[in-house]
């Protein structure tokens, strides 16, 4: 068996360290979180206050609301499809929204501090003001969700 000549296993090895050296990295997407602070909310307009709460056969009249606040994004990166998370109770402390964390989400959030909006609809019989605990959002470094998505939504409301 003869071994391979000097400059082959030369190239051979050029070849695999350019190769390292070289590789892209993966756009790893991995989730980002977002601080939430400053948390107010104040009723819908009336264009959009008028809704319902469902379950299952059960129809409930509802009020509307928009959550606001700030979000804080500590990264040097704009983060993506933020989904808010959080619980929400009513005067007398009981949830507003009966085994739901996931309440909306954020499009985008550049670095920096950011004004944000949530509509929501709670139990008309659930007395306010109400209260919002552990709130936060995270999101990702590149959208996982089509653009297109946020433009029917936003044409729907």
């Amino acid at each position: 068996m003869r071994l391979p000549s000097p400059i082959v296993l030369l190239i051979t090895v050029i070849i695999g360290v350019c190769g390292w050296i070289f590789t892209p990295t993966p756009n790893v997407i991995a989730l980002t979180q977002v601080r939430l602070f400053d948390l107010s909310y104040h009723e819908c307009p009336p264009e959009i206050g008028q809704g319902a709460v469902t379950s299952g056969r059960n129809t409930m009249a509802a009020n509307c609301f928009i959550v606001t606040g700030k979000a804080e994004n500590s990264t040097n990166q704009t983060v993506y499809d933020a989904d808010i998370f959080g619980r929400i109770y009513d005067a007398n402390n009981n949830p507003t929204m009966q085994n739901r964390n996931r309440l909306g989400s954020i499009p985008e959030v550049p670095p920096g501090i950011h004004d944000f909006d949530l509509r929501i609809s709670v139990p008309a019989n659930q007395p306010t003001p109400l209260k919002f605990k552990r709130f936060k959002a995270s999101g990702f470094k590149s959208s996982v969700r089509p653009k297109n998505l946020y433009l029917n939504l936003e044409a729907e409301h």
